[in-house]
């Protein structure tokens, strides 16, 4: 069991260079966490990940893409913005109703080689941009963006 849980952790990406992960999850949780967000880091350059908030099977699910027809995974959030740099923030539901959302924010990580993105999903989610304000401030308090 213990074996299982080393090798689980190995394949997770950990964190940028010279960045605590304890303080990038804290500063994250704080920002956006919960159980439906995840947040990826990638180079911005290669595109290789390296730090994961949440799990990998609430990373991988899909929700509506809100910028047209059809639904995203985050991964694909993720390759367009180490494509082009550009900046996102989107929103829209995920219920018919209205009852739940979805949020998406992506771009470059200030002062760094870095980009992100993030999705955020449930019943109180916050929009697209106000989720990049939240992660901005998050990703300072890190250490992970720099002046």
């Amino acid at each position: 069991m213990a074996l299982a849980g080393l090798l689980l952790a190995a394949c997770s990406p950990n964190a940028p260079p010279g960045v605590d992960r304890d303080e990038l999850d804290a500063a994250i949780s704080r920002a956006v966490g919960d159980p439906n967000t995840c947040v990826l880091i990638a180079e911005a350059k290669s595109g290789r990940v390296n730090y994961r908030y949440n799990s990998a099977t609430a990373c991988a699910r899909e929700w509506p893409a809100c910028d047209g027809a059809g639904n995203r995974k985050l991964k694909d959030l993720l390759e367009a913005t180490v494509r082009d740099r550009q900046p996102r923030t989107l929103s829209c539901n995920t219920a018919a109703d209205g009852s739940r959302g979805v949020g998406w924010s992506a771009g470059p990580i200030a002062g760094t080689g870095l980009v992100y993105a993030a999705m955020m999903e449930g019943d109180r989610v916050f929009p697209g941009r106000m989720m990049a304000d939240r992660l901005e401030t998050a990703f300072r308090r890190a250490k992970v963006s720099r002046p």
